[in-house]
This record gives structure tokens, sequence and C-alpha cells, in this order.
């Protein structure tokens, strides 16, 4: 099973947001991309295992977005 994990900017806050429609509970935030994404690595299967979700092989797909306003 693949758990996608999206990972957007938020401008105003300076930090990435992680969250999950797949993974119940997951929202977290960090100021470094790399970093929130190994905190993501660790926190899904935690989460996976409350949420009773079976053991099996599974995987991540992290999906990323940054947009940024332009001044011309």
């Amino acid at each position: 099973m693949e758990y996608t994990v999206n990972f957007t900017w938020d401008d105003e806050a300076g930090v990435w947001i992680a969250q999950s429609d797949d993974i119940q509970g997951l929202v977290l935030e960090g100021g470094s991309l790399d970093a929130l994404i190994e905190r993501v690595r660790f926190a899904a299967p935690e989460l996976l295992e409350l949420n009773e979700k079976p053991k099996k092989q599974s995987s991540l797909c992290f999906r990323v977005e940054r947009r940024e306003k332009v001044f011309a």
C-alpha cells in the first residue's frame, strides 16, 4: 500500500507543513524540508500502528508544493 504525504510551504509562518489524508493524525511542521521528511518517516509507522492499519509492506509518496509571490 502507498500512503501519500503532502508538503506545502506556509509563507506567512515560514515553515513547511506535512499532512496526509491517508494517515490519520499526520500533521507536522518544520523549517527545513529535509528535517520534516525525516520526522514523517518516523511518525508515519507509529500513526499507522495506532490507527490499526495492517502491518504489511508499505511506501510513502512525498508530494511537495511551494508557491511564492513574484513582485515585478
